[in-house]
């Protein structure tokens, strides 16, 4: 029976578990939700995450949201496909640390800046604000810039660090879409951008690419 995997488009959230399912090939149903139609509050889905978030998953009647304990748990649950972390144990650190400091670090400076830029009316920004998460956000990047990065964050294989990183960073460029003077892509230096240029070519990546981005 396949996972029913409850996602909705434009979550790097989502995305990262997306890019798992995909790289595991694991045979899932994909449900798209609608956050402008209400779908996260709607009782059927409260009944998998009461948190009236996504990603989610129900495998077997088995629910399960946050996309750090999906990625676990499809880990350990599925053989198939390639694996989501490094079987050398220092390298699988490595990935399990890249994977919280982009969460607590990266999309934590991004979110403000996302809340203000995509749904906040262009005449009630706070310029200062903005300007003042921009230089959060460019100098979390820079030390990035400083990390030991090939063509992927660990070792020579994608990890479950790649796809935490690199659905933010994408989301991130999203940003100039609406305040073209931005300069994100400015902020990400050499080597976070041929890694990124690297994720972009991958097959998994343009099949999972967020629908409303295309």
């Amino acid at each position: 029976m396949a996972i029913t995997f409850y996602y909705g488009s434009g979550s790097p959230f989502a995305w990262r578990v997306w890019l798992a399912l995909e790289h595991k090939r694991i045979a899932y149903e994909l449900k798209s939700i609608s956050f402008s139609a209400g779908d996260l509050s709607k009782p059927e889905f409260h009944a998998i995450n009461p948190r009236h978030k996504v990603p989610a998953i129900v495998d077997g009647g088995f629910s399960l949201y946050e996309s750090l304990a999906i990625m676990e748990y499809l880990e350990e649950k599925y053989a198939t496909g390639e694996s989501l972390f490094p079987e050398d144990v220092k390298a699988r650190a490595l990935a399990r640390r890249m994977i919280q400091e982009t969460d607590q670090y990266v999309f934590k400076a991004l979110r403000p800046l996302a809340d203000q830029l995509f749904f906040t009316p262009k005449e009630k920004w706070d310029s200062a604000k903005i300007e003042r998460d921009l230089k959060a956000l460019s100098a979390e990047l820079a030390m990035w810039e400083q990390a030991n990065i090939g063509q992927f964050l660990v070792g020579d294989r994608m990890s479950a660090a790649d796809f935490t990183l690199y659905p933010v960073l994408a989301l991130a460029l999203r940003l100039e879409k609406k305040k073209a003077d931005a300069g994100i892509r400015q902020m990400i230096g050499p080597k976070l951008a041929r890694w990124m240029q690297n994720m972009t070519d991958q097959p998994i990546v343009r099949t999972t690419w967020p629908p409303h981005w295309k």
